[in-house]
């Protein structure tokens, strides 16, 4: 019965709240017990809230007896990535550089969770500040696939994945600077919103690269992710990049129904310009009829080559991260894990011009990803290029052999979402990305949520 209770969305755990049938305290208590007998094997969390879990949620429970209520998330236990700071919890970003560090203030995006009655259950791995990979010498190990624990989930918001998949809480925050929560929503099967560049604070979240930089929601469906949305959403003068944009109720968009919208196909990514495996094509190959079935109209359509982004977004973030980070990769290079310590250095080797012709270059991708959009609302793809990522076959450098489908909407600013549309190899999850021009949110909410309506992958859970 417990392990019922930690699979249910937010949306149904708030609804079990309003009729009576379930209390936070109850919740809380399952999703611990949950942990404690769990994830020993899946490293999602690296620090867990016990007894302020269970004394907020006794707080909500009290609230809701009272007849206040905040809304949808009140009482949700979600967990929260360990570079995004929570006042008097660890926040280490995976790094000895910050062991010990205990944050004063939360940052933006989960005080307005926390506001909202959002309860803090844990903080969850990530890859040393963001980027260090799955590193053996890490300060945490790194989490594994619950589909198949041999596997690694991507990052670096691998441990939000792992916990969301594994029924560990009832969702998670993670960020995304080139595809750090879709990457792992798409192979843990789980649904992952990146927003736009701008759209969501990042106040108080350890930056890797300023211009690139997102933090997103990742749960257990795309009616969890927009309610996560509206709370998280919002300008914040105290972020420079944040934009005074009106937040929409994000929960209107979502429909079963897509007639009238218009998709652009791009199959190029993982056919033409990298190969993916073949089960990752002809799911998506599938999940494009589905989506024709549900009324959209749907043409094929060409972007720029992947790799194109890729170099784009390698060079802004190796010189962008440098400049974060270049002083103590100089002066103490031995406090960094060997995968982090490496990826940081190629950021040593960028010039100030190359760095330039990449914010040029990234700037005509964004001109063509416009006239693109201008007949279209939005664009699909595969989240991935292949789903069987063995733990022993992720290399320090791994990402320069590859691209990702994920970094072109990075690059661009764009929103995307992953919702999972199939499984492979031995039942490991393939990821359907929907992304459209940005600050329309609204439209990747309402493809994903009619996609996710109409099959049946989102309700599949991990053998664990």
């Amino acid at each position: 019965m417990s392990d019922d209770l930690c699979a249910l969305t937010i949306a149904e755990a708030a609804a079990a709240y309003g009729a009576g049938t379930l209390t936070p305290t109850r919740l809380v208590r399952a999703y611990l017990e949950r942990i404690e007998r769990v994830d020993g094997a899946t490293h999602a969390y690296v620090h867990v809230c016990r007894d302020a879990a269970l004394a907020a949620a006794v707080r909500a429970e009290a609230e809701m007896a009272r007849g206040s209520s905040r809304g949808p998330l009140h009482g949700i236990p979600l967990a929260v990535k360990d570079i995004i700071a929570t006042a008097g919890v660890p926040t280490t970003a995976n790094s000895r550089l910050l062991a010990g560090h205990v944050p004063q203030a939360d940052a933006t995006v989960w005080a307005r969770l926390a506001h909202a009655g959002a309860i803090l259950l844990g903080k969850a791995e990530t890859q040393e500040f963001a980027i260090g990979g799955p590193a053996p010498d890490a300060l945490y190990p790194p989490p594994r696939n619950p589909w198949n624990l041999a596997c690694y989930t991507g990052g670096s918001s691998g441990g939000s994945g792992a916990a969301v998949a594994a029924s560990l809480c009832s969702a998670a925050l993670g960020t995304d600077t080139n595809g750090s929560v879709r990457m792992p929503a798409a192979r843990c099967g789980i649904v992952g919103l990146k927003p736009t560049y701008g759209r969501v604070s990042r106040r108080g979240i350890y930056p890797l690269a300023f211009t690139l930089d997102t933090c997103g929601p990742m749960a257990r469906s795309v009616a969890d992710c927009a309610l996560m949305l509206e709370v998280m959403a919002g300008h914040d003068p105290a972020d420079a990049a944040s934009r005074p944009v009106p937040v929409p109720r994000y929960r209107e968009a979502l429909s079963p129904d897509l007639a009238g919208v218009r998709i652009g196909v791009v199959r190029h990514f993982t056919t033409a310009d990298a190969t993916a495996a073949p089960a990752v094509n002809e799911a998506f190959d599938v999940a494009v009829a589905v989506l024709a079935d549900r009324g959209a109209s749907l043409r094929d359509v060409r972007m720029a080559n992947v790799w194109d982004y890729t170099a784009v977004g390698m060079v802004i973030t190796m010189a962008e991260a440098w400049a974060i980070h270049g002083h103590d990769l100089t002066t103490r290079p031995e406090a960094f894990n060997s995968y982090s310590r490496a990826r940081f250095m190629l950021g040593a080797f960028v010039g100030g011009g190359d760095y330039v012709e990449a914010q040029r270059f990234r700037r005509e991708l964004a001109v063509d990803y416009a006239r693109l959009m201008a007949d279209l609302d939005v664009v699909v793809s595969p989240s991935l290029l292949f789903t069987d990522w063995q733990m022993s076959a992720v290399g320090k450098l791994y990402y320069l052999q590859q691209p990702m489908p994920t970094t072109p909407f990075s690059v661009l600013g764009a929103p995307a979402i992953t919702v999972p549309c199939g499984f492979a190899d031995g039942d490991l999850p393939i990821g359907l990305q929907i992304a459209a021009k940005p600050f329309d949110e609204m439209a990747v909410l309402r493809v994903g949520h009619a996609y996710e309506q109409a099959t049946p992958w989102h309700s599949r859970r991990p053998p664990l």
